[in-house]
């Protein structure tokens, strides 16, 4: 569903993207614009575009592009557009990646009336067209199906901005970056101490550690970074985990090591880091298509999880949506179908699930199961199915059968879907950050900032918590 912002939510500096691929054909002049009362008309389109040359895209389309935005996030749904001014910088070729983004500027009471500065980019950052649009934002909160074509794959979606924003508003956490020994480990350390996240100490070799900081072209900005002398990976897992025991670091931060041996380290026998809840890892993801953040658990530890491995799974997850503010996060327990069939655990455990957290079993949730993937993200398909549930179209977190089937779902939502993935390993004393080498540098960062919001906010699981 989309989902609008009133004259009232509405704050000066708010903003809001998408982003879309210029493919040069006739669809581009007859994309649809996202509310009424707007004059884009494909043959002023023609007229606008006539500046370059005919090998480019049209060049309205990027101004429809805006339109999508207004209409469908910034203010959304029942946004009545007033006017719009445009000044086009810069050609639009096929095959550019052109984000569209809308700004806050003026709130003008007396009619509801907003003015946005709105700006079209393409994929090297060069603006191809600036302006200004005026509109009347809905008074009240309204909701559409999501089949407008700004909610297409190739849009973008920036909600975990906000958890950035409120992360930086906090104190500085000290974070430990775990054989940080490749050029992408050592900028993504520069940057969250940039942003504000995180004091990083990096715990590796010392010569590999300024190797890759040469070979990333920072090396100077190692100077306000200490770092922890570890012989080798294992060690430096090891000591990390000494580190966190004794509280000189709030977080885990894995840097070019493998996975295993990082969390080989939190797991072993006699660590302090473990606690009574089982550990398990989340995709935090801001999918466009979505109305809402969405997690997908576990979908990097937990190979074939029990019963009672889901219980914590889940339990985990909730945790962490009730730290960002939801109050009572909506669980949607995955299997094939929707009904219970004894020949398929994964809707026998679904259905388990969903009478532990009715007798308390897992606390701060509402829980159902099993619901196919359709069933659990679109209330559409709910509806037709004679679904009735709380659940049911509206999930903030999926807890899935297994971990390939979480993997893969996670992958295609990231690939197929244009999501923002973060990754964090909850129930561990502290929170651990784990994203992959091929993840970009807003993926890590979005980890890092919620990773900090559950240190600063003070509810990450610790030993004896009720799981």
């Amino acid at each position: 569903m989309l989902r609008n912002r009133t004259f009232d939510e509405l704050q000066l500096g708010d903003t809001a993207s998408l982003v879309r691929v210029a493919s040069g054909d006739k669809s581009e002049s007859d994309t649809p614009v996202a509310t009424g009362d707007v004059d884009l008309s494909p043959d002023n389109a023609a007229e606008a575009a006539s500046m370059f040359n005919r090998a480019v895209t049209n060049g309205a389309w990027a101004g429809t592009l805006v339109s999508e935005v207004l209409g469908s996030h910034l203010p959304g749904p029942g946004t009545t557009y007033l006017g719009q001014e445009f000044r086009f910088l810069k050609p639009v070729l096929s095959g550019d990646t052109i984000t569209a983004t809308v700004r806050v500027t003026r709130k003008l009471p007396a009619n509801r009336g907003v003015v946005l500065d709105t700006t079209c980019s393409n994929q090297k950052g060069e603006q191809i067209l600036t302006g200004t649009a005026t509109v009347i934002a809905p008074a009240r909160s309204i909701e559409w199906p999501a089949t407008h074509p700004c909610a297409s794959p190739t849009a973008r979606s920036d909600r975990y901005d906000a958890f950035v924003r409120q992360a930086r508003e906090l104190p500085m956490v000290r974070a430990a970056i775990v054989h940080p020994c490749s050029p992408e480990a050592i900028l993504a350390a520069v940057e969250v101490r940039e942003k504000g996240l995180f004091e990083p100490l990096l715990v590796g070799p010392e010569a590999k550690i300024r190797a890759a900081a040469a070979a990333a072209a920072i090396d100077l900005d190692l100077d306000g970074i200490a770092i922890e002398q570890a012989p080798h990976s294992h060690a430096a897992a090891a000591r990390a985990v000494e580190l966190a025991v004794s509280g000189e670091v709030a977080v885990l931060v894995k840097g070019s090591l493998h996975t295993d041996e990082l969390l080989g380290a939190i797991v072993a026998p006699g660590s302090l880091l473990k606690t009574e809840r089982r550990i398990s890892h989340v995709f935090a993801l801001d999918v466009p298509a979505y109305g809402k953040p969405l997690i997908v658990t576990d979908a990097a530890i937990n190979i074939q999880p029990t019963l009672d491995h889901k219980r914590d799974i889940c339990q985990n997850a909730v945790d962490l949506l009730r730290t960002l503010g939801v109050d009572k996060p909506r669980v949607a327990v995955l299997a094939a179908v929707e009904t219970v069939n004894a020949k398929m655990p994964a809707t026998l455990d679904a259905a388990a699930l969903t009478v532990m957290a009715a007798r308390g079993q897992i606390a701060g949730a509402l829980v159902d199961g099993p619901l196919a993937f359709d069933n659990a993200i679109s209330i559409a398909a709910a509806r037709i199915k004679g679904i009735v549930s709380d659940v049911a179209g509206e999930a903030d977190i999926l807890l899935v059968p297994d971990l390939e089937a979480g993997n893969m779902l996670a992958k295609q939502l990231i690939y197929f879907a244009g999501a923002t993935a973060a990754g964090i390993v909850l129930g561990a004393r502290v929170p651990i950050v784990l994203t992959s080498r091929s993840d970009p540098l807003s993926a890590r960062i979005a980890s890092a900032a919620l990773a900090k919001l559950l240190v600063c906010r003070g509810k990450q699981s610790m030993p004896g918590t009720a799981a």
